[in-house]
C-alpha cells in the first residue's frame, strides 16, 4: 500500500535529525492514532525498532524510516507528513483528507 503516507522532504531531515539522536537500537519513528483530544483522535509518534513492529506499513524515504501502525492506516489514507517551523513552534504536521475537523488548538481531530 504506497498511497498510506506521503512525507515531504522537510519532515524527512527532520526525521533523520531526530533519529541521529534516537535511544540505541530504535532505527524508525512509528506513527499511529490515538483516541483522545477534545476533536476524538490524536496523532501519535515515537521511536522504533523495525525488526519489533510485525504487519506494519514501513515508508522508507531517503534514508528516513517510518513505520504506520496497522491500526491507524484507515486514519491516514492519502495523507501528507510535512514538518513547519514558524517563530513560536516546529512540529510535524499532517495534511489529512479523512479530517472532518480539527480543534482549534491543532491538536486533535475528528473523522
Amino acid at each position: 500500500m504506497n498511497n498510506v503516507l506521503s512525507i515531504t522532504s522537510n519532515a524527512t531531515k527532520q526525521i533523520k535529525k531526530i533519529m541521529s539522536n534516537a535511544p540505541n537500537g530504535m532505527d524508525s519513528v512509528v506513527i499511529g492514532v490515538d483516541k483522545s483530544g477534545c476533536s476524538g483522535y490524536t496523532y501519535k509518534l515515537d521511536f522504533g525498532k523495525s525488526s519489533d513492529f510485525e504487519n506494519f506499513e514501513i515508508i522508507d524515504q531517503d534514508g528516513a524510516k517510518v513505520l504506520i501502525d496497522p491500526k491507524a492506516t484507515m486514519f491516514l489514507l492519502g495523507s501528507v507528513m510535512d514538518y513547519k517551523e514558524d517563530k513560536l513552534a516546529s512540529r510535524f504536521v499532517f495534511d489529512n483528507p479523512n479530517e472532518k475537523s480539527t480543534c482549534g488548538c491543532g491538536e486533535s481531530f475528528s473523522i
